[in-house]
């Protein structure tokens, strides 16, 4: 069977559009040429797009100068779906508890104004962590750690987390799924390892885009593939 894609969309424009939302247009053009249902996504202002968080770091522009040297600034390698967000080539060591480390620790960037290491469980079960579930930002009481890069060493006293399951959200999609900001929804993601999600935080801004992050341990356990469908569930 033969499928056309009709998208309106020029090369120029493909070439800055991620992946992520090419693929879902792919997804839901071929339901359409296949005469099955669509997504409750796709009626939506914009399509759902569920992306594996895997573990990585956030750094104050002071954290990033004391590893990679002063006035040093990140410098973007992969640019992510939220707008402005990005992977940067710079990497750090995490040396964790009794001195087991995790090396080339990617940092995403833009700089932030506290430092955030985000691991799965697994991760913390290999270094000797035990993490909370948290929201990002919310670091209070949290382990600490040690991160080391090519000038020097950075002490974290906290801010090693586990990170909330939670989706990003432009008003709209808000108002489309009757929800506000820090609701709480489920996401289904179906496939041969059919996983339904509790307790999926609801991030609303303006500068969103309709996105949803799960940690590499809950992508593994629901075999989440670019061409899998999920939905949200008020």
């Amino acid at each position: 069977m033969v499928f056309t894609l009709n998208f309106p969309m020029s090369v120029s424009q493909q070439n800055k559009t991620p992946r992520a939302v090419i693929e879902h247009m792919v997804r839901e053009q071929v339901y359409r040429d296949m005469g099955l249902p669509l997504t409750p996504q796709a009626k939506a202002p914009n399509g759902l797009v569920v992306n594996v968080s895997a573990r990585h770091c956030h750094l104050t522009p002071a954290a990033v100068e004391a590893l990679f040297g002063p006035g040093h600034e990140l410098t973007p390698k992969k640019w992510l779906y939220q707008e402005g967000a990005y992977a940067a080539e710079e990497a750090v060591t995490l040396i964790g508890p009794r001195s087991r480390v995790i090396s080339n620790l990617r940092i995403l960037g833009p700089c932030r104004e506290l430092n955030q290491v985000e691991l799965a469980f697994t991760d913390a079960i290999a270094l000797g962590f035990d993490i909370p579930l948290k929201m990002s930002g919310d670091v209070a009481g949290t382990p600490g750690c040690m991160l080391m890069g090519p000038n020097g060493y950075f002490k974290m006293d906290e801010g090693v987390i586990r990170a909330q399951p939670h989706v990003h959200m432009h008003p709209s999609d808000a108002s489309y799924y009757g929800v506000k900001h820090l609701d709480n929804m489920r996401m289904k993601v179906h496939g041969a390892c059919s996983v339904t999600f509790d307790d999926i935080v609801v991030r609303v801004d303006e500068s969103f885009s309709l996105e949803a992050h799960i940690d590499t341990d809950e992508g593994n356990a629901c075999g989440l593939k670019p061409e899998s469908f999920c939905e949200l569930i008020k």
